[in-house]
């Protein structure tokens, strides 16, 4: 069919539908540019593809002719051409059916009155050919309903107000391939269309949507329809250089398939293709010779429909009983193999004569999943119901001498109609068209398969439906889909791959926010999540797992009863206050010899029992802090301790005095007596008492937790409010224990023979030297470790002053009471 030639099948009704199908199509590959006239459109291959979408047509034109609901006592006639997908033969086409026919067509002219009115025009398929179709018809209110353009650039109604279409708009696809890529994981994807207003305006709308989710784009490409090669050399360059797995593209099958030979030649595989519904099912690209490169290819298709009728239809047909039906024919030579004579036209021996009666068992075995052909039986349907309101109208309001005369129609009277047609196809389909001319969206998700025979499949393995909710809009079977190399896991399409838990995402300069490198958390920090932004801290009674990927509970550490240090140290307490006790008991039992008597008997037992006292407050200590705890403890040592060292210094005073008023006419007789040992003691007590009420009132001791001292370790212990005012506290009984040291070694030459200085000295020397050798320990101590200290020093400073100051009276007592007497202890005894 050459280039001046658009002649098609016309058939004579009371209405006539214009329709423009691509029955051929042409290559062309010389550049055009504005030096030259584009050369005349050749058409040469023929397209079996479209002569089912004619069919469709037919059988929906028949149907409805015979129908006594639908435009009944009318019938439809078609006027059909072919634009070999060209939009300049379409644009032709359309000229050729306002004009009316005939040798040539003219603008705003229709040539025959008598001609039936034109109701309105089916086609053209693609949107490179619809856009100039749209803008010629829209201005003279011509309905228009394509039934393959998708372009979105076709929904403005300023532009394009007399267009429909029975397919869904490429906004809705855009929107719904970038939550297909995003249902899948991947967040890195290279984008290639080609180079017209469907493939721009697509992956246009289609990257704003993947970069809104949160993916990112590798690269974007175009398909170049203007050279031969289509850049194909270029384009497998970049996609076998990009790391990015799925690549989704918006193009046609002749457009793609230059490329997709060229990805052949360098056996470019392992690429998951994210198809338009424009080649998802195209017959040019899904042969088993491109399996290697396009295996597992998955994207959205029309949604498929159901036509009753239709085999047996084209089953029926026959080049006898249509013999103007030149698109029959030629489909019957390609089908059959054979040749129709006529002539002119010269035939070898070897070639098939076609005669008409071949067995028509195989016309319609390629018929099985309809998505365009179901979208032309559909666009027919909707035109005929515009039709029905318009004649039902008219008839309605004309007279009887009026409805005698040729029906007429005006082309906006149909366009108004058709904005607000609403029906149940054939398959309880409901159709209507929105504001902007367009179907409710509804896509199948189709996967490239192998089927029994070995040939590829589209299977449908889920649907897409733009007007539901938003739960129920996106389904898959993902269990269903074959990607490429037959597996059944998801592949993987990642600039990055994800950081595991403990690491967090850090940017590479210069490159999207989806590549980036895993850093490790900081040491006390976590991630707990898999690409986590940025790592946080543990609350504070929690602590990092060694693999930093959560939050542990931190250990509670506190000298407790349980644990071995602290059973000890309160047997060794509890043992420790018996002895003083016991002592007590013994110098009770005893209190009427020398010995006792000679040590001045009320003060040592006063002695012994804050000696008691001493080993128990250590009990304080033990157990977990608390507020009542805090506060009782250094204040149970301090004034345990006080009224110990005060006794001792009162023994001090007491020895001193004793031996210095044996002189004549001494002045220290009056101080003999037992008032100034309970002065001493009296007064020592209360400087005491007010360093811990003043040490209370103003900064009290409280518990505290520390975590900082021990990683993964709480230390809770007691504050002790004001250092100062604990160390003004242990100073005070360093102090006293200074002065009854300095007295008693000051003494200890007195003439006796049990000198109690000299065991006052003993005793006071190991007290001090325990608890200055207490600070440095207790400064470098942590945690439990710290309060052990102190109890040890409690422990070791208490039994020494009963081993220094008691044990030996006891000894005499128990073992030499030979040695319990007053001439012995007045120096006359003989050993």
């Amino acid at each position: 069919m050459q280039g001046g030639d658009i002649s098609g099948l016309y058939r004579k009704g009371d209405i006539t539908i214009g329709g423009i199908f691509p029955v051929h199509v042409y290559r062309t590959y010389q550049r055009l540019t504005f030096r030259y006239q584009p050369p005349p459109v050749t058409c040469n291959t023929f397209v079996p593809l479209t002569f089912q979408w004619l069919q469709s047509l037919l059988l929906a034109v028949d149907e409805i002719s015979a129908s006594a609901s639908l435009l009944p006592n009318l019938t439809l006639g078609v006027h059909l051409y072919d634009s070999c997908a060209s939009p300049g033969r379409a644009l032709e086409a359309s000229t050729w059916l306002l004009t009316g026919g005939g040798n040539r067509s003219i603008p705003n002219y229709r040539r025959h009155s008598q001609l039936p009115p034109l109701g309105g025009v089916i086609g053209d398929s693609s949107s490179a050919s619809s856009l100039p179709l749209a803008r010629l018809l829209g201005l003279y209110h011509y309905p228009q309903i394509s039934y393959f353009s998708t372009s979105s650039l076709l929904s403005d109604r300023r532009q394009f107000p007399s267009f429909f279409r029975t397919v869904p708009s490429d906004t809705f696809q855009s929107h719904g391939l970038a939550q297909l890529v995003s249902f899948f994981g991947w967040n890195w994807v290279g984008l290639l269309a080609e180079d017209t207003d469907y493939g721009q305006e697509g992956i246009r709308a289609t990257k704003a949507a993947i970069l809104t989710s949160g993916a990112c784009v590798a690269f974007t490409e175009y398909i170049l329809t203007s050279r031969a090669d289509r850049n194909a050399p270029h384009l497998w360059n970049v996609i076998a250089k990009s790391n990015a797995t799925a690549i989704v593209v918006f193009s046609s099958g002749s457009n793609l398939l230059p490329v997709v030979e060229e990805l052949l030649r360098h056996n470019i595989t392992g690429k998951v293709w994210v198809a338009s519904e424009s080649w998802s099912t195209s017959a040019l690209v899904s042969k088993e010779k491109y399996w290697a490169i396009l295996q597992g290819t998955i994207g959205f298709a029309l949604h498929s429909g159901q036509i009753p009728g239709l085999k047996s239809f084209i089953n029926a047909s026959k080049p006898s009983k249509t013999p103007d039906d030149i698109y029959l024919k030629e489909f019957w030579e390609q089908n059959f193999g054979c040749k129709w004579e006529t002539p002119g036209t010269i035939i070898s021996n070897s070639t098939r004569i076609c005669t008409g009666r071949e067995s028509p068992g195989n016309i319609s075995s390629g018929i099985s999943v309809l998505r365009v052909t179901y979208s032309v039986y559909i666009a027919v349907y909707a035109l005929a119901w515009a039709l029905q309101r318009v004649v039902a109208h008219r008839l309605q309001d004309c007279s009887t001498e009026k409805c005698k005369e040729p029906l007429t129609l005006h082309p906006w009277e149909v366009l108004r109609s058709m904005r607000t047609i609403r029906f149940q196809a054939t398959d309880d389909r409901d159709v209507y068209f929105d504001s902007n001319g367009n179907l409710p969206a509804m896509y199948d998700i189709v996967n490239w398969q192998i089927g029994p025979q070995g040939s590829v499949q589209q299977v449908k393995v889920g649907s897409y439906e733009g007007s539901a909710k938003q739960e129920n809009m996106f389904m898959v079977n993902t269990s269903a889909i074959q990607w490429t190399g037959g597996e059944q896991q998801i592949p993987v399409s990642v600039c990055s791959h994800s950081c595991p838990l403990g690491f967090r995402k850090a940017a590479i300069p210069g490159k999207p926010v989806c590549c980036f490198q895993c850093v490790a958390c900081p040491l006390g920090d976590i991630s707990n999540q898999t690409d986590s932004v940025d790592c946080f801290r543990c609350p504070w009674d929690q602590w990092p797992s060694a693999g930093q990927d959560q939050c542990l509970l931190k250990t509670i550490e506190f000298l407790s009863y349980e644990e071995p240090l602290g059973a000890t140290l309160v047997a060794t307490s509890v043992f420790s206050c018996t002895i003083p006790v016991a002592l007590l008991g013994l110098f009770v039992h005893h209190k009427t010899t020398p010995i006792v008597r000679a040590n001045n008997y009320s003060l040592s037992c006063l002695l012994l029992l804050s000696l008691s006292l001493c080993f128990l407050c250590s009990l304080a200590f033990i157990g977990y802090p608390v507020p009542q705890k805090c506060l009782l403890r250094q204040v149970a040592f301090g004034m345990s301790f006080s009224l110990c060292v005060s006794c001792v210094l009162a023994k001090t005073i007491t020895v001193v005095i004793a031996f210095k008023a044996t002189k004549p006419d001494s002045s220290l007789r009056k101080w003999t007596g037992t008032k100034l040992s309970y002065f001493v003691i009296g007064v020592c007590i209360f400087i005491q008492l007010g360093v811990c009420i003043t040490w209370l009132s103003l900064s009290p001791p409280f518990p505290e937790h520390d975590i900082l001292s021990q990683p993964g370790v709480i230390g809770t212990h007691c504050n002790e409010g004001s250092p100062a005012a604990f160390w003004c506290m242990l100073g005070y009984l360093g102090l006293l224990a200074t002065i009854s040291f300095v007295l008693a070694f000051l003494a200890r030459r007195l003439p006796d023979s049990f000198n109690e200085a000299k065991f006052i000295t003993f005793s006071m020397l190991a007290f001090l030297t325990v608890w200055v050798s207490f600070i440095p320990a207790y400064l470098s101590a942590r945690g439990k470790y710290t309060t052990a200290m102190e109890i040890f020093a409690i422990l070791a400073s208490s039994w020494a002053l009963v081993i220094c100051l008691f044990m030996p009276k006891c000894f005499i007592i128990l073992f030499s009471p030979e040695l319990n007497t007053k001439d012995h202890l007045m120096g006359r005894g003989k050993k």
